[in-house]
């Protein structure tokens, strides 16, 4: 399994292989047919709380990882679905933010491959 970040605005591609998006809310102004999402993975996304909490302020990237890592630990359901639609190819993590780095999708990615 290979898992890549990318944000669902940008255009979809071949090499996305499945598109899960990871996040709680749906984009604004997608469709479901432009947005060519495969699973959307909502119960694993960070509590809207967290999400608030962390408003993409890189000074508490550390801290949003804490304590997103431990609401992952405590939904171990929602992983378990995930994994179910991961396969053994690429899968592609989407998301809405316009942090591209520091953004969920990117600390979802690092939970789930250590």
């Amino acid at each position: 399994m290979r898992i890549r970040t990318k944000r669902i605005y940008n255009e979809p591609e071949r090499s996305d292989g499945i598109r899960i998006l990871v996040d709680r809310l749906w984009p604004r102004g997608l469709s479901k047919e432009a947005a060519r999402v495969s699973y959307w993975a909502k119960s694993a996304a960070p509590s809207s709380d967290l999400r608030r909490w962390y408003d993409h302020d890189p000074k508490k990237w550390s801290e949003f990882k804490r304590r997103y890592f431990a609401e992952l630990d405590e939904n171990p359901g929602a992983l378990r679905e995930l994994r179910k639609h991961l396969g053994s190819g690429t899968a592609t993590f989407v998301f809405s933010s316009k942090e591209t780095q520091l953004n969920n999708a990117a600390a979802l990615k690092e939970y789930l491959e250590s």
